[in-house]
């Protein structure tokens, strides 16, 4: 429970630090804070929390280096040139920290190893900090190479994956190169995003979790409470992936909108194709489950949920799957 509380308050002190120095304690209390809660007792649990504690470790010294090396140049020369390799460099450990291409090498290794209320914080949590702090220092060239790469790795590296785990990193990857794309053009736009983008993850983890479902073959034969439940359960899935009578597309609707605006329609197309890749494995893991005609094993014993836990998964999903046909009501309420 204590380092439950101390999480957050680790993330709080690195968005509204003013200088770099605190910016970075604020990133290694919540590191230090977040490894107890990976730790489940079981080996897997233990290698995931030392492979990301080596990680983030090593952006926390690479961007420590970075802040010292920037205040040193600062105070001996004005030279502009040195002071923009700095900020690239620290970009580059945020973007590792945040777990984008081409840093993202941990990511899906470390999500394979956590349960699914931990996965649900590291995808969203976890990023708020270094995501904050990439947009102080956002260089235009670096960070669309990096937009392109992310999309790219997040919709290719999902496309041969059987564990769910690791087929949501490499979802929250590609989802990152979208963030990344609307933190080019606007500051409160990629914050829309991630919010949109939580959202949508917790509907569809929430149900991972209370169905205990881990791996796609497991979709193939579990036998739910209610077809609607399941039926839902995919919907949410093809939600996350942004299908366009769902609420997953609001947000890439408005990074698209703000882009165009902007004259960027090449990397619109990346993003784009990108989004439909991702699309493609999300619907191969539906697929099954949408054919009326699909056999199940009648013999698996049926999950039982309490009320709550149904009312719960039924609202999230229900404002996931009619979310984008309600926004119009509530701009009017607004």
């Amino acid at each position: 429970m204590m380092f439950f509380f101390i999480l957050p308050a680790g993330t709080m002190i690195t968005v509204s630090s003013n200088t770099w120095l605190g910016a970075w304690m604020g990133l290694e209390i919540n590191l230090l804070s977040f490894i107890p809660l990976m730790s489940d007792n079981n080996l897997m649990s233990t290698e995931a929390s030392l492979k990301y504690f080596l990680t983030q470790a090593l952006a926390s010294t690479v961007l420590l280096f970075a802040v010292i090396l920037s205040y040193m140049k600062e105070s001996l020369s004005s030279q502009v040139t040195e002071i923009n390799y700095i900020s690239m460099v620290i970009l580059s450990s945020l973007l590792m920290k945040s777990g984008s291409a081409p840093f993202h090498f941990w990511f899906p290794n470390v999500m394979e190893g956590l349960s699914w209320p931990n996965g649900l914080i590291l995808m969203t949590w976890q990023k708020i900090a270094p995501l904050m702090l990439t947009s102080y220092v956002i260089d235009s060239y670096m960070i669309t190479l990096v937009i392109i790469m992310s999309v790219i790795v997040g919709s290719i590296g999902g496309l041969n994956q059987t564990s769910l785990r690791k087929l949501m990193a490499f979802s929250s990857i590609n989802h990152l190169g979208w963030m990344l794309a609307a933190m080019k053009t606007s500051e409160s736009l990629w914050f829309t995003y991630f919010m949109f983008y939580s959202f949508l993850s917790f509907a569809i983890i929430f149900m991972f979790n209370n169905f205990k479902l881990y791996h796609i073959n497991q979709l193939f034969t579990s036998f739910f409470n209610s077809k609607v439940t399941k039926f839902v359960m995919f919907l949410n899935l093809l939600s996350l992936g942004g299908l366009p009578p769902f609420l997953g597309f609001m947000p890439k609707w408005l990074v698209i909108q703000m882009l165009v605006s902007t004259q960027q329609c090449y990397l619109i197309v990346i993003l784009m194709a990108a989004t439909l890749i991702t699309l493609f494995f999300y619907i191969r893991v539906c697929f099954a489950a949408f054919l009326l005609n699909y056999n199940e094993l009648s013999w698996l014993l049926t999950t039982q949920l309490n009320n709550n836990l149904t009312k719960m998964m039924l609202t999230t999903s229900f404002i996931s799957t009619f979310g984008l046909m309600l926004t119009p009501l509530f701009s009017y309420i607004l």
